[in-house]
């Protein structure tokens, strides 16, 4: 491989393929300043490896301290063993930022590599293959380091790291910790800790079934350095393992609380019971620390007085996840009857299903939410970017200018947004309304057809049905927050088919009754939504024909991820005509999740598929659902840019066995990310399967999950 200035052809000699474009100009005639920004968006493999390679200037550019001196390879799935080899000799010493996260395919050879950056400032390997050895290898040549990402699997041992590999431990201030074993990891080594960041992902069991034991190595309980600490965040995955793990982190902590706190957050599923240590952590919090981020585990603050004594000082995220916390409460103790939170960007009140109501005790599910609450909450938060109101029931009542759309309107700074499906329903007479078949003409019912687009440059939003009127509160909505770019709509009583850990789950809760007046024309009306990347719609029954998703693959043309879940009434697929239709237009679409009983991935719907180019990873879920082994083969060769497919559906264990073995060995070699899993959803064997699954793509994809307002911004990269 050539070294910079050879191996390069003359400025003069460039290909005719470069020149001429805007109308005769020169694409090298641009400056500087515009080529780097273009050449930013490129792969860095590509980048230093093949755009390099074409001229004098772009070899001189492509070398620019703003191009090398942070290498993102998260998700360059073309990143081979050899490119990373090679690219890692040709601009290693540059490279001070490192993002290898979910790089599952390399070997551990390849990741050793990293030690040749000695410049490395911040490097993030989770997910990627590294034993005890390896890392102390690695992280003993990086004496620059201070921010480290790492996964600690079984078999890790702290005994193996060397004196210069706890040298540059000592020195890290940011630690990001995935942990698939009982151990304390890194952490004792790390004595300068700010920024510590725990995703707990053990399991109760091993694959051969015996039940692992939380105790930690003897002698480390109180190893960890906290003194430091301004960030503690600590996600669990089902599994009472977990939470016997976090307990012995916690114990250190309630020690003696960092006098620098200023995030603490815990994201736990289900039920965390306090302990003495965790009661105590928390008064000496309340007494010594002002906040700026708080997420606790709902039993933590269910019937507490807690938030009554925390202090926040200009606090940016809060969680109330699953929380029985009243608007009462809401008001008095977060927001202080009406203060001013503009500091506040981020918002997580999902599954906090009274938190729009004055009090708790004897409430409905039916009943209408208090919209002079939601009013004190918008005017006080207004400058909030993330909100996130999922899995509770939200109904407005009758009357001007008091439905929670109408409301949330006023929040002009949103980025992104997670409501259920009945809380937009429209309140006047809702209870009398039935949904009305649109009338479909554009739309096509059948696969074979096409839209016509004519010579309109910008289509209308609503073909073929009935348009969404500008008093609709939905409409409205979408109207005022033009910038929006991640939107839920999540049945209040969904739940997927898939849980973390556990069986399938055979039977679900039915929608709420409001959810059946949220229909076609409500979901074409997000086609104004210019910006749109990120979409999740899930238990819609009021869906029809579907007509409104092709709406959204016509304008929303920056669409990345689409997930839909149980559209239309159970045990049949209305939707797939448009559905079909919509995914034609869909160029950018990188995920698509889709969850549907009775789904039929046959040969039309694998040919529309195959038309969104940039498609990068494909999950589909179907309870008693079929596929068509040639049309996913076709499908697959089609479609070179596919890494992941997951398809969990109603066929039987042979066939999913033999279509999986035949995609690995078809597109393996030229595809070294390659991850597919076919399986009978309902099989007993799904949790183990489940478990091989690469972190990145069970977090991201193959399981469902409201994801606003997750995390804080800006957590980690």
């Amino acid at each position: 491989m050539a070294s910079p200035g050879e191996d390069v052809s003359n400025d003069d000699d460039a290909p005719p393929a470069a020149a001429d474009v805007a109308g005769g100009a020169h694409l090298l005639g641009f400056s500087d300043e515009i080529l780097l920004h273009i050449l930013s968006h490129v792969p860095s493999t590509d980048l230093v490896l093949n755009v390099r390679r074409t001229c004098r200037k772009l070899a001189a550019l492509c070398l620019d301290k703003s191009l090398v001196h942070t290498v993102l390879l998260q998700k360059d799935y073309q990143a081979s063993e050899d490119k990373v080899k090679q690219l890692v000799k040709e601009i290693g010493r540059e490279i001070q930022q490192l993002n290898m996260a979910g790089c599952y395919w390399l070997s551990g050879s390849t990741i050793e590599h990293v030690a040749r950056c000695r410049g490395l400032v911040k490097v993030n390997l989770s997910g990627c293959h590294l034993t005890s050895l390896r890392l102390s290898k690695v992280l003993s040549a990086l004496q620059h380091l201070r921010s480290l990402a790492i996964d600690v699997s079984p078999g890790f041992d702290a005994s193996q790291l060397s004196s210069e590999c706890k040298a540059t431990l000592s020195r890290v201030r940011e630690l990001k910790q995935t942990l698939f074993t009982p151990s304390y990891g890194v952490v004792p080594c790390c004595a300068s800790l700010q920024k510590l960041l725990l995703y707990f992902e053990i399991l109760d069991r091993t694959r051969e079934g015996a039940v692992l034991s939380g105790q930690l190595m003897v002698g480390q309980s109180n190893v960890p350095h906290y003194q430091n600490l301004r960030v503690f965040y600590a996600r669990l995955a089902p599994g009472y393992i977990n939470q016997e793990v976090v307990r012995l982190y916690l114990a250190v902590l309630s020690d003696r609380t960092p006098e620098n706190l200023h995030a603490f957050l815990i994201s736990v599923p289900g039920s965390f019971a306090e302990s003495g240590a965790t009661k105590n952590l928390l008064d000496s919090m309340a007494r010594n620390v002002a906040l700026d981020a708080l997420q606790l585990p709902k039993s933590w603050l269910n019937g507490s007085s807690l938030l009554q004594h925390m202090k926040f000082n200009n606090p940016f995220y809060f969680s109330f996840s699953r929380c029985t916390l009243s608007g009462g409460h809401l008001i008095q103790r977060v927001i202080n009857g009406g203060k001013d939170l503009r500091s506040l960007a981020s918002l997580n009140l999902s599954g906090c299903v009274h938190c729009l109501s004055p009090d708790s005790l004897l409430r409905k599910a039916e009943d209408a939410i208090d919209s002079s609450i939601l009013e004190t909450l918008v005017a006080a938060c207004c400058n909030l970017r993330h909100l996130n109101l999922s899995a509770a029931h939200h109904h407005s009542a009758e009357g001007p200018g008091g439905h929670l759309c109408q409301l949330l309107a006023r929040l002009r700074h949103l980025r992104s947004l997670s409501l259920p499906v009945c809380s937009v329903a429209d309140a006047a007479a809702w209870a009398d309304r039935v949904p009305v078949q649109p009338v479909m003409r554009a739309v096509p019912r059948g696969f074979g057809k096409k839209v016509r687009i004519g010579v309109q440059t910008c289509p209308s939003p609503f073909l073929g049905q009935t348009a969404p009127q500008p008093s609709s509160v939905f409409w409205s909505l979408l109207k005022n927050l033009p910038f929006l770019e991640h939107l839920e709509l999540i049945g209040s009583n969904f739940s997927s088919a898939m849980p973390r850990n556990e069986p399938a789950i055979r039977n679900s809760l039915p929608p709420c009754s409001r959810a059946q007046n949220v229909g076609d024309s409500e979901v074409a009306a997000i086609g104004q939504l210019a910006f749109l990347r990120h979409l999740t719609l899930a238990q819609l029954p009021g869906i029809l024909t579907g007509s409104g998703l092709v709406s959204i693959g016509l304008q929303c043309q920056q669409l990345q991820s689409l997930s839909l879940a149980n559209l239309g009434m159970m045990g049949k697929v209305v939707y797939m005509p448009a559905l079909s239709d919509m995914l034609k237009h869909c160029r950018r679409l990188k995920d698509l999740r889709l969850e549907q009983p009775y789904f039929s991935a046959n040969a039309q719907f694998f040919q529309a598929l195959s038309q969104c180019t940039s498609l990068q990873r494909l999950c589909l879920v179907s309870r008693s659902g079929s596929l068509q082994p040639d049309a996913v083969l076709a499908f697959m060769a089609r479609c070179p840019h596919v890494v992941v497919c997951h398809m969990f559906t109603g066929e039987s264990l042979a066939t999913c066995k033999n279509l999986q073995q035949s995609l690995l060995r078809s597109f393996q070699a030229e595809r070294p990310a390659l991850n597919v899993v076919i399986f009978p959803l309902l099989h007993e064997g799904l949790t183990d399967v489940i478990r091989d699954v690469p972190m990145v793509h069970l977090d991201e994809i193959t399981l469902f999950k409201s994801r606003v307002a997750e995390e804080p911004p800006n957590l980690w990269w």
